[in-house]
């Protein structure tokens, strides 16, 4: 992957997209996704954040019968990511994350840890396979509530592995 240089300006060129892999199974993990989605476009302008929980087809979420298109849609959407984000809180990560973060991992894709959960774990709070996986990791433990400060710590993060 080419290194990122920056403009006169000092800001990074077109960036393109990343993915955000994580949980999108409640309204509240939905809302917070798109929360931090938009918190990211915010801290980085030319960065694009494609998100899973939008991934439908017929006008239709969890249709078992576009099942296998919407996984097609999530692997396209790695392969079409500069990096991909991955949220990695609860006990246990999220299944299709874990999934998500093994398949960049193999594909050379960067990817950068999400938790702000402060229970522990084996090593970063998560289990090692996810930890080793990550090129960087963003720890912000959920006591702070400020989607924002999330934005900006993982904005900065997106910045040193495109670089």
């Amino acid at each position: 992957m080419a290194k990122i240089k920056n403009d006169a300006t000092g800001r990074l060129p077109l960036m393109g997209k990343v993915y955000l892999a994580g949980p999108l199974f409640t309204i509240h993990e939905r809302r917070v996704n798109r929360e931090l989605a938009r918190a990211l476009e915010v801290e980085l302008p030319a960065l694009r954040v494609m998100l899973p929980q939008d991934f439908k087809h017929d006008d239709r979420f969890n249709d078992q019968k576009a099942f296998g298109l919407i996984f097609k849609g999530c692997i396209d959407g790695i392969d079409e990511s500069r990096c991909v984000l991955a949220w990695l809180d609860g006990p246990d990560s999220d299944s299709g994350t874990s999934f998500e973060v093994g398949y960049a991992y193999a594909k050379g894709i960067p990817v950068i840890g999400i938790r702000t959960d402060f229970r522990l774990n084996q090593e970063r709070g998560v289990n090692v396979m996810l930890s080793r996986a990550c090129n960087a990791f963003v720890y912000r433990p959920s006591f702070a509530e400020d989607i924002e400060g999330l934005a900006k710590e993982i904005a900065r993060a997106i910045k040193k592995v495109l670089r």
